[in-house]
C-alpha cells in the first residue's frame, strides 16, 4: 500500500500547483517578495504609510458551496471567498494587502480546484490584493469525493489617523444603501430548503425577465473595494461602513455605530429585487425572517453627514453601483434595546 491508494495523490497535488501558478502570480503587488512555493509568503508594507495599522479578516462561503458544487459553478465561489473577507476589512478604510486561502477536499479534482483558485485570483485582482499563499488539504474519508470547503484570510493596512470606525457618527447622519448583486454568500441553508420545496433545477426561471434561478442565486458577491477607495481618493469622508452579511441589516448595521446611537431604516426606500420576492413567496418566509437572513438587495451601508448624502449616491453611480438613501441615525434611550428601528414586528 502507498499514499495514493489510501486516497491522497501527491503527484496530482504538484500538478495542481503548477496549474495555478500563473493565476496566483498575476495578483502579486510590487511589495511581494519571492514567489509561489515557500513555507511562508513575504510582503512589505506599502511606502508612505506613517502610522500603519494592520486589519485582518477571515470568512468562508458557507452552504452556497453545496449549490455551487452541484451545478459546477466553481470560479464564482472563489470570488465569493475573497469578497466576504475583503468587504469586511475595507469597512475600516483599509487597503487590502494580501489574501490566503485554505481549500479542503475529499479528493483533489485539479480542474475544479484550478477554477476555484482562478476565482480567488480574480477576486484578489478586483481588490488589488496579493494572493500570497494558501493550503490545499486532500482529506479522503473526512470529506466525500468531489466535495470541498473553503476558508479565506485577508490582511489590509490603514493609516491610523484615517481609520473609519464610527467615532464621529451623530444623530441625523444619513445611511446610504449600496446595491448587492443578489443573495451574496449568506442565507443559503434557507435558500436550499426553498429550492427543495420548489423542486427547482437548472431550467427553473423566475421574475418578469424569466431569469435563470440557479445562475442568479450563484452570482458572485460584489467586491466593494474600488467604491470605498474612490471615496478616500476623492476626500469624501465616510463616518462608518457596514458590510451586510449573515443577519442582514438588523445584525450588521448597528455594529458600525457608537453604543448610544441606533439606525432607522425605511424598508420601502429601495425596490426589493425579484429574487428575494421569489424566495419569500415560494418559501412562505415571514418578513422578519427575510430581514434577519438576507441582505434584501443592500450589500453595503455608508454612514455620512446629511450634506454629503447626494454626493455619495452620485459617486456610487459613477462606480456602476446603484445606491439610495435608506435611513438615518437616531439617538438611543438608555432603557431601550439596541435594535434596528423600522423592522416589522
Amino acid at each position: 500500500m502507498d499514499y495514493k491508494t489510501s486516497g491522497v495523490d501527491v503527484e496530482g497535488g504538484r500538478e495542481f500547483i503548477e496549474r495555478i501558478r500563473s493565476s496566483v502570480e498575476s495578483t502579486h503587488r510590487s511589495e511581494v517578495i519571492g514567489g509561489l512555493g515557500g513555507f511562508g509568503g513575504l510582503i512589505r508594507l506599502p511606502s508612505g504609510v506613517k502610522n500603519p495599522l494592520l486589519v485582518a479578516g477571515t470568512d468562508g462561503v458557507g452552504t452556497k458551496l453545496e449549490l455551487a458544487q452541484e451545478h459546477k459553478f466553481h470560479q464564482g465561489v472563489g470570488i465569493d471567498l475573497v469578497a466576504m473577507c475583503v468587504n469586511d476589512v475595507i469597512t475600516t478604510g483599509a487597503q487590502p494587502l494580501f489574501f490566503l486561502d485554505y481549500i479542503a477536499t475529499g479528493k483533489l479534482g485539479p480542474l475544479e480546484m484550478a477554477e476555484v483558485v482562478d476565482g480567488i485570483a480574480e477576486g484578489c485582482r478586483l481588490s488589488r490584493c496579493a494572493l500570497l499563499g494558501g493550503e490545499t488539504a486532500e482529506m479522503p474519508g473526512f470529506y466525500p469525493a468531489g466535495r470541498y470547503d473553503l476558508a479565506g484570510f485577508c490582511v489590509g493596512v490603514v493609516e491610523e489617523e484615517e481609520i473609519i470606525d464610527g467615532r464621529t457618527v451623530k444623530t441625523g447622519d444619513q445611511i446610504v444603501g449600496v446595491a448587492s448583486s443578489g443573495v451574496h454568500s449568506n442565507g443559503f441553508s434557507l435558500v436550499r430548503k426553498v429550492l427543495e420545496i420548489a423542486h427547482a433545477n437548472e431550467k427553473t426561471c423566475f421574475g418578469t425577465h424569466n431569469s435563470p434561478l440557479i445562475e442568479t442565486l450563484l452570482e458572485p458577491t460584489t467586491i466593494y473595494f474600488e467604491l470605498v477607495r474612490s471615496f478616500l481618493d476623492n476626500k469624501i469622508p465616510l463616518k462608518a461602513i457596514a458590510h451586510i452579511t449573515g443577519g442582514g441589516l438588523p445584525e450588521n448595521l448597528p455594529r458600525c455605530l457608537p453604543d448610544h446611537l441606533v439606525p432607522f431604516v425605511d424598508l420601502s426606500s429601495w425596490p426589493r429585487p425579484e429574487l428575494f420576492q421569489w424566495l419569500q413567496d415560494t418559501g412562505e418566509i415571514p418578513e422578519r425572517d427575510m430581514c434577519h437572513t438576507f441582505n434584501l438587495g443592500v450589500g453595503l451601508c455608508l454612514v455620512v453627514a446629511p450634506e454629503l448624502a447626494e454626493d455619495v449616491i452620485h459617486l456610487c453611480s459613477s462606480n456602476g453601483l446603484a445606491a439610495r438613501l435608506i435611513g438615518e441615525v437616531e439617538s438611543l434611550n438608555a432603557s431601550e434595546p439596541r435594535l434596528l428601528r423600522g423592522l416589522p414586528n
